[in-house]
């Protein structure tokens, strides 16, 4: 009776799965069934879940979107940042650090080096940091506190719109809105790092403490580096003329020892504005007479100039992009500009940087005679190589050179027109300019706005694009491309209320004739090709910078997809790339530069403006070259690494660093090596036809 019981579990287990073939002699019925009665009733119950599965229907592969895209993106980034973290705090400190080198400041001061001239630093946009006096409600408790550089960062994730609205001036006047306040941290901490662990004058200023340098022979020229130039004085905070009684108490009390002035990136031309204005007559000027300069000025050491403006400058206005901001939105398209998140992200930047006056004195100046026309610029016959960064070439051989045995150059398989710093669509950026439709300055005339792009805006951030008209956001782009002439013209067009505010401050044109009384007037004093250096024939100016970096010169542009909610209607084109080799990557031209300033910009002054006695020039004033090869750090332990040559990282630059304490030291130009090139600024420079 047992067997046959059994026998009956055994058919109801077969039935469940469907296995009716199976009879008495697939089963041996015999004493071992009652070992494994257990075995048998797992098998029913499993038989029973394939059976339930099997009538269950096949779930769809859900669908990926942006926002899950955005959500990986912030999750990865959660999981480093916090894996670091552990590491930092968990793991023995030997395993994080290398063993660090003796700076040149140790090494130096084995030598005997000294401190000798008083030293001046003048940083440049951003890196310097900004607190709040005087704030809207939404600001409560951040009294004196960082709201940009020194590791602040924090307030931007706890209320970003606030930081947004009090870090933007008034868009008329481009000074400070009703009820705002925020000034520059003064002192050597304003500009020292720019977020914790992120060093912008730190190492300088560490090695410079070595060979006797401190508080009294050492000064941060701290500035609102938001405003126009001449703002920071006449109207402000009265910053050129506190500059000159610091520079002028340090001449005095280190023995009347002349100082040496060490700007960066747009602090070069801040100082170059300075330099101008301290020997011109009040009330426009600060009056220290024609021989300021020479009395009290050793050398002007200029790392990362952007003397002749920066390409970025253009994107960053025309669109609130740049290269980084374009490749984020490939990764995650449409998440900034989602109507559902109504971030609005880009319009809130843009409306911020337009109210910005400083970045419009970084648009290029020249024109097509420096930056190139529709078919030839200086760049001519340069070549890139994004899998293998460089490569070794001959160097130009000349009489101004030294220590240039070998340059840096990229390899291409195609040239790029750089004379086109914005084109619409690939085609428009290649072709020859007969076959393009014309930019021409009278096509530019505001139309009705009845049909205005934005009539069903989904956001409060408003920017100037909200007031042009469908048509004329599309005649703008037509397949046209605007050179650096053209391009001024077209952001008069599209943003007139930010360039008739800042164009009173800034020029960007060259200089016909400098004896014209109107080259008096402070908006052509920073701007190099619109001014003449003064007259102090001892006085040295360096150009140091780095190279080897591809640096973003021009842009292929777009028409965004057709949304009501955009009120930026262009961006990069960021699915535009060129054959292997090629210069052009995700709708960006690169050239040879330390990655924000092209060497052209750089260099270009040193090389040939100023070289000798010119128009732009007529003392005489000595002029030196010093180029540093980029060497990236060869692992993450290391850093950013001693041997940089990227914009901000070099001011961590072992040697650069050495060159400016010889100088501070009281070494000459020629006394540290003279030029040293490794980019083809020289052949550059001689294709600008330039009058001098």
């Amino acid at each position: 009776m047992a067997s046959v019981l059994r026998f009956r579990k055994l058919c109801y287990v077969e039935s469940a799965v469907k296995c009716t073939s199976v009879g008495y002699e697939s089963f041996e019925i015999d004493e071992k069934l009652d070992e494994k009665e257990e075995d048998v009733l797992s098998a029913n119950h499993f038989a029973l879940e394939i059976n339930k599965k099997r009538k269950q229907p096949k779930r769809q592969p859900k669908e990926w979107r942006c926002l899950d895209s955005c959500c990986w993106i912030i999750g990865y980034l959660c999981t480093t940042w916090w894996l670091l973290l552990f590491c930092y705090h968990c793991l023995p400190v030997t395993l994080l650090r290398v063993p660090e080198l003796p700076g040149p400041g140790v090494r130096l001061k084995r030598e005997g080096l000294t401190a000798l001239h008083p030293v001046v630093l003048v940083p440049g946009i951003v890196t310097g940091g900004l607190e709040l006096w005087e704030g809207r409600p939404c600001a409560d408790g951040l009294f004196r506190k960082r709201l940009w550089g020194g590791g602040s960062f924090t307030q931007i994730f706890k209320r970003p719109l606030c930081l947004l609205e009090h870090l933007s001036l008034h868009y008329e006047t481009g000074l400070d809105p009703q009820g705002i306040r925020v000034r520059a941290v003064p002192g050597l901490v304003g500009a020292d790092y720019f977020a914790p662990g992120y060093f912008v004058w730190a190492v300088l200023i560490e090695n410079l403490a070595k060979i006797g340098y401190e508080g009294k022979n050492l000064h941060m020229a701290a500035y609102d580096w938001r405003l126009s130039f001449q703002n920071t004085e006449q109207i402000r905070d009265h910053a050129l003329t506190r500059l000159k009684s610091k520079i002028e108490l340090m001449y005095i009390s280190n023995g009347y020892k002349k100082v040496v002035a060490v700007p960066h990136s747009m602090g070069v031309i801040y100082f170059l504005h300075f330099l101008k204005w301290v020997e011109t007559p009040p009330p426009m000027g600060g009056g220290g007479g024609p021989g300021w300069c020479a009395k009290h000025i050793k050398a002007v050491m200029n790392i990362g100039p952007a003397f002749l403006g920066v390409p970025k400058a253009v994107s960053n206005l025309f669109s609130a992009e740049g290269k980084d901001v374009s490749y984020i939105r490939a990764m995650a398209p449409g998440v900034f500009d989602s109507e559902i998140l109504g971030l609005q992200t880009f319009e809130r930047v843009m409306r911020m940087a337009r109210t910005w006056d400083s970045i419009v004195s970084l648009l290029p100046k020249g024109g097509e005679v420096i930056w190139g026309n529709m078919d030839r610029s200086p760049e001519e016959g340069h070549v890139c190589d994004f899998s293998k960064k460089s490569h070794s070439k001959t160097s130009l051989t000349t009489n101004n050179i030294n220590n240039s045995d070998v340059k840096r150059g990229f390899l291409v398989k195609d040239l790029a027109n750089y004379g086109r710093i914005i084109s619409f669509g690939k085609p428009a950026s290649v072709l020859h300019s007969s076959k393009l439709p014309t930019a021409d300055s009278k096509e530019f005339s505001r139309t009705s706005t009845s049909e205005n792009f934005n009539n069903f805006s989904c956001g409060e951030a408003w920017t100037e694009y909200d007031e042009m008209s469908r048509q004329s956001i599309q005649n703008v782009a037509a397949d046209k491309a605007y050179t650096t002439t053209t391009l001024l013209d077209l952001l008069r067009f599209v943003a007139p209320k930010m360039m008739r505010r800042a164009e009173a401050h800034f020029s960007h044109g060259i200089a016909e004739n400098l004896d014209d009384p109107k080259y008096n007037h402070y908006k052509y004093w920073s701007n190099p090709l619109e001014t003449k250096l003064s007259d102090a024939p001892d006085m040295e100016i360096y150009c140091m910078y780095g190279v080897g970096i591809p640096t973003e010169r021009s842009y292929v542009y777009k028409l965004s997809p057709n949304s009501r909610c955009k009120s930026i209607p262009y961006q990069i084109d960021n699915s535009v790339h060129g054959e292997d080799g090629s210069c052009l990557k995700g709708g960006v031209y690169f050239a040879d530069g330390d990655e924000s300033v092209p060497v052209l910009s750089a260099g270009f002054m040193c090389a040939k403006g100023w070289r000798g006695r010119t128009r732009f020039n007529p003392s005489g004033i000595a002029t030196y070259i010093r180029e540093y090869r980029h060497k990236p750090p060869t692992s993450l332990m290391e850093g950013r690494g001693i041997e940089s040559g990227s914009h901000v990282d070099i001011m961590g630059n072992f040697a650069l660093i050495e060159d400016i304490m010889r100088v501070a030291a009281g070494a000459t130009g020629d006394e540290i090596g003279g030029d040293q090139i490794h980019s083809d600024i020289i052949k550059m420079s001689e294709r600008i036809n330039l009058g001098l």
